[in-house]
């Protein structure tokens, strides 16, 4: 979906999904409704929002408004930089073989297996008894 000059995009990881709208502008990036600075307090995680508008040289050109719902921080943190990662493809094509180079492009959909009937875990048994 796209209106003038405003470019969306859904981003994933784990179980967050993060909705992404990318608009001309100075640079700003805005996580349901707070600066990416107070949302995301962990440094690594500030960095991982930011890599896709560094590596194309564009954090300064593109304001970055995200709604992201689900799992933890570290999984939305993902699910924005996938986000804006799908949405800046959107703005300009040719940027497509750096993200995908960075390995921005693909969703990370590594989720926790579930735990099956009759057993202790995903992958841990229950003790066998012989006697």
């Amino acid at each position: 979906m796209q209106k003038e000059n405003v470019y969306y995009s859904t981003g994933k990881r784990k179980t967050s999904v993060a909705r992404i709208w990318l608009t001309p502008g100075s640079g700003g990036i805005v996580v349901n409704n707070k600066p990416v600075d107070e949302y995301f307090t962990i440094e690594s995680l500030k960095g991982m929002v930011k890599q896709p508008l560094v590596l194309t040289n564009t954090l300064e050109s593109f304001d970055v408004k995200g709604r992201v719902v689900g799992g933890g921080v570290a999984g939305q943190a993902g699910a924005v930089r996938h986000g804006i990662t799908k949405a800046l493809m959107l703005a300009n094509p040719d940027l497509r073989k750096a993200l995908k180079k960075a390995g921005f492009v693909r969703r990370d959909a590594r989720v926790k297996e579930r735990k099956k009937y009759g057993q202790k875990g995903a992958r841990a048994r229950f003790q066998f008894s012989k006697r």
